[in-house]
């Protein structure tokens, strides 16, 4: 059975809310995700994107592709 930490990876994606705000709307249009607003520790924003494997994958080539980077 597969780690629970190894299928969060592939199922979502974590970014700054700042950051995800130019692309929350191609995003919305292209993939089928759900976008939840969470905060960290630091008070910072954040925005959990949510998909199947394929969409996340697909969405993270699209943000990839645009600049943005994933560590």
């Amino acid at each position: 059975m597969p780690e629970p930490v190894a299928l969060r990876e592939t199922t979502q994606l974590v970014l700054p809310a700042d950051l995800l705000e130019e692309f929350r709307p191609a995003l919305d249009e292209r993939f089928t995700l759900t976008f939840s607003e969470v905060g960290d520790e630091a008070g910072g924003e954040f925005v959990r994107v949510i998909g199947s494997p394929v969409e996340i994958r697909d969405a993270s080539e699209f943000l990839s592709g645009r600049g943005v980077r994933f560590q």
